[in-house]
């Protein structure tokens, strides 16, 4: 999820993470099945425009401080996804969040100035205008992280050893496939031993470890989307079981496969 501040000042509380600062300009990328929120310290005085985000898929957030009559924090939040030399949601291999100020770069500035005004008056071609802009956006946040030295773009790594692309591109696009160590290493030309070296090394973390996320992040997705038992979505996913896949579920996003789907389908 990222969430671009327009107004007012306060936090990203993010569960297992310290609180990340935000005010305009601001923008916060939080990776998938981190439950956070949005918390206002006032100061939401400043004049924005009249967003209609409903109309492009975006979601509009007004917080207000409570318990306090200090302003509110305005912002601006999507769901993004990220591709890669055929792969698609790239993305989904970030586990800590990244920050940056937009505000604080003329260029990034002014590319945000496009993105909110296009937001307050659609027209025609404005969800592929937005989308354009949304993405460029997030090379400029990726692009200066890494040349920041963030620690929280050491997943990138993992697409430095071209070695390893072939067997990360089928995790990332099938994560429902019988994949196991060997298969992947296979994939990649390795011996098992090797590529699970190689790989936790770039990554930092196991392939299977990575595999169980990208499988849960497909099942939270047909939760959401679709009207298919639970039990099979288990299947679809790659689950041997459907007790291994709510426990994996369950572990990723303290919620249940149950309690998932209902809180999407009541929000």
């Amino acid at each position: 999820m990222l969430h671009y501040i327009l107004a007012g000042h306060g936090e990203v509380a993010i569960a297992d993470h310290p609180a990340i600062p935000v005010s305009a300009g601001s923008m916060v990328l939080v990776p998938a099945f981190r439950s956070h929120a949005l918390r206002c310290h006032g100061g939401g005085s400043m004049a924005t425009p009249e967003c209609r985000p409903a109309e492009l898929n975006l979601q509009h957030h007004l917080v207000g401080s409570e318990g306090r009559n200090e302003g509110t924090l305005l912002a601006l939040c999507t769901q993004i996804d990220i591709g890669l030399r055929r792969a698609h949601s790239l993305i989904n291999l970030a586990r800590d969040p990244i920050a940056d100020v937009i505000s604080d770069d003329p260029a990034k500035r002014q590319l945000m100035d496009r993105l909110v005004a296009e937001i307050a008056a659609p027209g025609l071609g404005s969800k592929a205008m937005v989308r354009a802009l949304l993405l460029e956006c997030m090379i400029h946040l990726l692009r200066s992280r890494i040349a920041a030295g963030d620690g929280a773009m050491d997943w990138m790594m993992v697409l430095g050893d071209s070695s390893l692309w072939q067997a990360l591109e089928a995790m990332l696009d099938r994560p429902g496939e019988a994949h196991t160590v060997e298969s992947l290493a296979a994939m990649a030309g390795m011996s098992r031993s090797t590529f699970a070296r190689r790989f936790t090394d770039a990554y930092g973390r196991g392939p299977m470890v990575l595999l169980r996320r990208l499988r849960v992040r497909m099942a939270a997705s047909l939760l959401a989307e679709s009207d298919l038992p639970i039990k099979r979505i288990a299947q679809l996913t790659g689950f041997r079981s459907r007790s291994a896949f709510s426990r994996a579920f369950t572990d990723a996003t303290r919620l249940s496969p149950r309690e998932f789907r209902a809180d999407e389908r009541d929000g």
